[in-house]
């Protein structure tokens, strides 16, 4: 199948494309990829949906922002995907299957017994409609009510991207996003998987409410500050990096209080120092040390994130590209991949990535 993969990750920066031929267990080849940036209006709709969301009590009825929300987002996906299509030759009907993974404004991990919640908003009727393509979409919610984390879910990606790329294990995926997870590969089809702890999304957090920006670029500020030793150690007594992996994260589980006081430099290089900490303090859970981690997300892009890592982690630590990938485009190649796995009925959840019970397909397929 040749299909379509979107991500729009919670930085809430652009709609990432990318197209695959893939069964849903070899990738075949790799079409083009692409980004369209978010457009403001759908951003501050998103933003205020993510807002209520936070404030949702379990059992109240969904704020009425979702379904609104959802459909802007529909809106937008197929928007940016005819520009993007036709700019590299291709259209609707070349595509077999259309994977969206919708926008999360909402991630509660299980905990003491109680199931998770997870909400990613993005109406698949609508798209599937406006494009005429079967769109896959919800990948989260059967996993999360069988009681798993519901995330990370590309792990099953990264390992046929790495036997693709021909590469050998022990290797490590280090997805730097809002939140960071990784993927540890051990052999076989053996591979294991957790949220680290915070990637981009709290610095993101920081520089916005300093009014300076919405993120840090060239990792600018944290280079030119110093890391708060005392802020540091009370970001990591966080009760989550005492559980037991597969973990998995919000990336408003931790706060920023612990920077008050600081200037905007030192937060930033606190926070790049617990982006580095965490994911150090996660491989320390690993059974395997890797010999290579392979470092994605818009964090590569970050020289301060990526000097912490080197430092920190086992192994040579290189970005996606070093080994031939296209780390702007992993999450939605994941996308279309995983669309194929539930168009198939394939599993794309696992005991050990996410901690189900047994390997769970998940997703739904809606037809226009």
């Amino acid at each position: 199948m040749l299909v379509l993969g979107f991500m729009t990750g919670t930085s809430l920066d652009a709609i990432d494309m990318a197209v695959i031929e893939t069964d849903g267990e070899a990738i075949l080849a790799f079409g083009p990829a692409g980004e369209v940036k978010l457009p403001d209006g759908l951003r501050t709709v998103l933003l205020e949906a993510t807002r209520q969301a936070r404030a949702w009590p379990r059992g109240a009825p969904e704020p009425a922002i979702f379904a609104h929300a959802a459909e802007m987002v529909a809106e937008a996906h197929f928007s940016a995907a005819e520009v993007f299509l036709q700019t590299n030759g291709l259209s609707w009907p070349d595509l077999d299957l259309v994977g969206m993974h919708g926008q999360t404004v909402l991630h509660e991990r299980p905990q003491d017994g109680r199931v998770g919640r997870t909400v990613q908003l993005g109406d698949a009727t609508l798209l599937a409609r406006l494009c005429g393509r079967p769109v896959a979409y919800d990948f989260r919610t059967a996993d999360v009510a069988a009681g798993g984390e519901g995330a990370p879910l590309a792990p099953i990606y990264h390992l046929a991207r790495a036997q693709a790329s021909g590469l050998r294990p022990p290797l490590a995926v280090l997805n730097v996003g809002g939140v960071a997870n990784v993927t540890l590969w051990t052999g076989g089809d053996e591979i294991a998987a957790f949220d680290t702890g915070p990637g981009n999304g709290m610095i993101d957090q920081l520089v916005q409410a300093r009014g300076v920006g919405l993120f840090d670029a060239e990792g600018a500020l944290a280079r030119a500050g110093r890391v708060s030793e005392g802020a540091l150690a009370r970001l990591l007594d966080h009760p989550y990096f005492a559980a037991p992996p597969p973990k998995s994260l919000d990336r408003f589980d931790f706060s920023l209080d612990p920077l008050e006081g600081l200037s905007l430099a030192d937060g930033a290089a606190t926070l790049v120092a617990f982006t580095a900490e965490a994911a150090r303090a996660g491989f320390m859970a690993l059974d395997v040390a890797p010999t290579d981690v392979i470092v994605c997300g818009g964090g590569r892009r970050n020289p301060a994130i990526m000097a912490a890592l080197a430092e920190r982690l086992p192994g040579r630590v290189a970005p996606a590209e070093a080994h031939g990938w296209r780390g702007d485009a992993i999450e939605a190649e994941a996308f279309a991949y995983l669309a194929a796995r539930a168009f198939r009925g394939l599993p794309i959840s696992y005991p050990r990535t996410t901690g189900v019970a047994a390997p769970m397909t998940g997703g739904k397929v809606v037809r226009p």
